[in-house]
């Protein structure tokens, strides 16, 4: 007995030795030093555990059938897009440079002619999207992180529901992981299987079906496209504004959003997104359903061009856009994100504006929703007080999830993506860039409204924050560095 104890002693000490010298030499391979050191920082203090958890969180592969299929996919919009020309718009000097490089990155080319229309209340854009799908005549296409058929969105399903039996093909996609923790969702699925609705649940965690990979890889857009002439984004799930939370209702707490109505040619950009995804997900082409110029062109309409990104891309898509556009302010910088854990590209990038005289604001949540990032994010403070950039603390109860920034008077973006390092590494996002006319001036004013809400946090008052909290906020902040 004493001898087995001592060969297991023995192999224990040599499997710590062993896990800690291979990390060294592998973790840093192909990944960012902050990442690769925050691995290295677990497996250092806790090798076997350590190991074991970045055997399911250490890798951002999404296996190789999904990726063929991306990248087939990726292959066959850009045969498609090459053909159309970079609209040539008026705007800073820098714009052209920015929208190549996002054509470059994800495939689709800024296009003018659209119409947009902000949506800044939570059930008015439930009920705008709703409207919508109750005139379609050919098809819907509705993808979500997060679905869910509660009293808020019943309205916009049954809506679903009735263009599918009048003749439209109706498809649906949301997130698996996203969806299921929701109450209610077995039900919501059931009531699916049972209506003439085409659905999927994206990236689902089945490990029992076959079906596992990385279970922190998610997809995160929110689209609605109806007859290839309206479509939806931004940053509302399909569930009420409570999330089905009963501490949610208790605490009178709803997510605050930004929605983007669109109606003109960049529809069929978001389109090819989720016809993308589709073929992701079910193995099923359905771009050839989709014929040309079922757009509107609007003659005073505004600039627009979307950028997917996510695992399968190698670029951080939307990480290069954002730093790209911070870096080519010259006067003002204004950023509403819940969850704003930048790694050290974008905490350079905005700094570096703020320092160089850019006014550049920050909208965040004075109460977070998810204890890591909450935690993680408040650990960037000090920088960016120190740097002059204006933090502005949305008040409690409510959560501000919407996510979009304002370049000067020149550009906005809005859409799915958080500035986080989740959204840049491990979750599958979609934006939008927009330009002319008064769209900036329009996002002007949803910052204005919360800036008027919120109160502003001072370098003073963060100093004097507890010895506690800035022990937390450090170790959180080491966590998100986990990609």
């Amino acid at each position: 007995m004493d001898t087995i104890v001592v060969v297991a002693g023995v192999a224990l000490v040599v499997a710590d030795y062993v896990i800690k010298f291979l990390a060294i030499g592998v973790l840093p391979g192909n990944r960012k030093p902050s990442s690769a050191m925050a691995w290295l920082i677990l497996i250092l203090i806790i090798p076997l555990a350590g190991f074991v958890v970045f055997l399911f969180l250490g890798r951002t592969n999404v296996g190789a059938k999904r990726l063929a299929r991306q990248r087939e996919a990726d292959e066959a919009i850009r045969a498609a897009t090459d053909q159309l020309a970079t609209s040539p718009v008026d705007g800073p000097s820098y714009l052209a440079s920015i929208a190549t490089l996002s054509h470059n990155l994800g495939s689709l080319p800024l296009q003018t002619g659209n119409r947009v229309d902000l949506l800044t209340g939570y059930r008015e854009a439930i009920e705008a999207m709703t409207e919508a799908v109750s005139t379609a005549t050919s098809s819907v296409e509705v993808e979500f992180y997060i679905a869910a058929w509660d009293d808020v969105t019943a309205p916009f399903f049954e809506a679903l529901q009735a263009a599918a039996q009048r003749g439209a093909t109706v498809r649906l996609l949301f997130d698996h992981m996203g969806s299921r923790s929701i109450p209610g969702h077995k039900e919501f699925v059931r009531r699916l299987e049972a209506s003439p609705i085409q659905f999927h649940q994206m990236l689902p965690v089945r490990p029992l079906k076959g079906q596992f990979q990385r279970p922190d890889l998610r997809n995160h857009r929110k689209i609605l496209v109806v007859d290839g002439r309206v479509a939806f984004m931004g940053s509302q799930n399909l569930i009420e504004p409570g999330y089905n939370k009963p501490k949610n209702h208790k605490d009178n707490r709803e997510y605050v959003e930004l929605v983007a109505r669109i109606d003109g040619p960049t529809v069929q950009a978001l389109r090819a997104v989720f016809a993308k995804d589709w073929y992701i997900e079910c193995q099923e082409r359905i771009g050839h359903e989709y014929p040309p110029g079922s757009a509107t062109h609007h003659a005073d309409g505004v600039a627009g061009q979307v950028l997917p990104s996510g695992p399968g891309y190698a670029t951080e898509n939307n990480l290069r856009l954002f730093t790209a556009l911070i870096y080519s302010a010259q006067s003002r910088v204004s950023v509403a994100s819940p969850y704003f854990v930048p790694d050290e590209p974008l905490l350079y990038a905005v700094t570096t504006a703020a320092r160089r005289g850019v006014a550049v604001e920050l909208f965040v949540s004075e109460w977070g929703d998810q204890f890591m990032v909450s935690h993680a994010q408040c650990s960037y403070y000090q920088a960016l007080l120190e740097a002059g950039v204006r933090i502005h603390l949305y008040p409690a109860p409510w959560v501000l999830h919407s996510k979009h920034f304002s370049i000067d008077d020149d550009v906005a973006v809005i859409g799915s993506s958080n500035m986080d390092m989740r959204s840049f590494a491990l979750n599958y996002e979609v934006s939008l860039m927009l330009t002319g006319g008064d769209v900036v001036a329009r996002f002007r004013k949803v910052e204005d409204s919360y800036r008027v809400l919120s109160r502003e946090l001072t370098l003073e008052e963060w100093r004097h924050r507890s010895p506690r909290q800035r022990y937390v906020d450090n170790t959180m902040r080491l966590t998100a560095a986990l990609q």
